[in-house]
């Protein structure tokens, strides 16, 4: 059994008309967001082996203060290629992780994410900014990640601003 954690990047800013999409950073509510997720990992004990990013600017930086607030401490890997990616990029990645670890974080970016999680769950949920979608999968191997594998919506852990409350764990 594996586990992915699926986390859309924080809530990102406006503010700046002149920037890439690419380079838009966080906004104060995202600052906030990404390390309380980072702080719930940790205190649910989920905080997983391995997390992999978005090379976006507002994806890095989500990685990077969930990875402090949750005691995360391995090397983040960021991908150009999960930049507003459809699901079959985040599954080429993820098939490419050593198999002696069972439990990784994706963080990047919708309508990818949440397509990723129907096709993983069979389920439609909605992945607003800071969202993490905690799923089993039914593989021994990463290798073994397909199109057809069909894993188990877990819980998914919204921050705190959210009304919206799922947490079966």
């Amino acid at each position: 059994m594996k586990t992915v954690l699926l986390m859309r990047h924080a809530k990102s800013s406006w503010k700046y008309d002149d920037l890439k999409d690419v380079d838009r950073p966080l906004n104060k509510r995202g600052k906030k967001d990404a390390p309380n997720m980072g702080s719930l990992l940790e205190k649910k004990n989920k905080v997983p082996e391995l997390i992999l990013s978005s090379s976006a600017k507002r994806a890095r930086q989500t990685a990077k203060a969930l990875a402090k607030a949750s005691g995360y401490e391995e090397k983040i890997q960021y991908f150009d290629s999960l930049y507003l990616a459809e699901p079959q990029a985040y599954i080429d990645v993820l098939r490419k992780t050593p198999d002696e670890l069972t439990k990784v974080m994706i963080i990047g970016h919708n309508p990818g994410l949440e397509s990723l999680l129907q096709q993983f769950s069979g389920r439609v949920e909605t992945l607003s900014t800071g969202v993490i979608a905690f799923i089993d999968l039914p593989i021994k191997r990463w290798k073994d990640l397909g199109n057809e594998v069909e894993g188990s919506l877990v819980a998914l852990w919204y921050p705190d601003h959210s009304k919206k409350k799922k947490d079966k764990k």
